[in-house]
């Protein structure tokens, strides 16, 4: 991926702060031309700056208010295989591979404390799959948030 440069973090930022605009919209915003936003636009999406479109919905409204974190502890050689299991489970909404003592990190919801443990069981019953921890979110502390990146990146320019 190429570079940033300031008009990508103005329009990202027009973006960030109403991510419903149009093109035109934007245009208007950053007093570019349509056709300047368009472009840019779908050299970021080839560029993998946009991670997703899907609208972020809440999964208690859902029926699913629990909310944790399984860390998963697995046979490294077994790990894209069970990759492919987790996958599977409708339950987890979230993964990532990391570093050091756990392999992988796991976000879950669930109807219940039992919907949990039952949960959990099912991805300990994954062949390859050691151990896990599960740590149970009381509350989100801080969203998910590009923002201050985007400001920290145009100061940097």
């Amino acid at each position: 991926m190429s570079a940033l440069d300031h008009v990508d973090l103005e329009l990202l930022a027009a973006l960030s702060a109403d991510p419903r605009a149009t093109v035109v919209a934007l245009a208007e915003r950053l007093g570019l031309s349509r056709n300047t936003v368009q472009a840019r636009m779908a050299r970021l999406e080839r560029s993998g700056v946009f991670l997703s479109y899907e609208r972020a919905i809440s999964s208690s409204a859902l029926g699913f208010p629990i909310e944790a974190f399984i860390s998963v502890i697995v046979r490294q050689a077994d790990l894209p295989r069970i990759t492919v299991e987790l996958a599977k489970v409708p339950e987890i909404v979230h993964a990532h591979g990391l570093s050091g003592q756990v392999d992988l990190l796991v976000r879950v919801a669930c109807r219940d404390t039992q919907h949990l443990f039952d949960t959990d069981a099912r991805i300990l019953a994954i062949e390859g799959v050691e151990r896990t921890e599960t740590s149970l979110v009381m509350g989100e502390v801080i969203s998910h948030r590009v923002a201050p990146l985007m400001e920290l990146a145009r100061r940097q320019q």
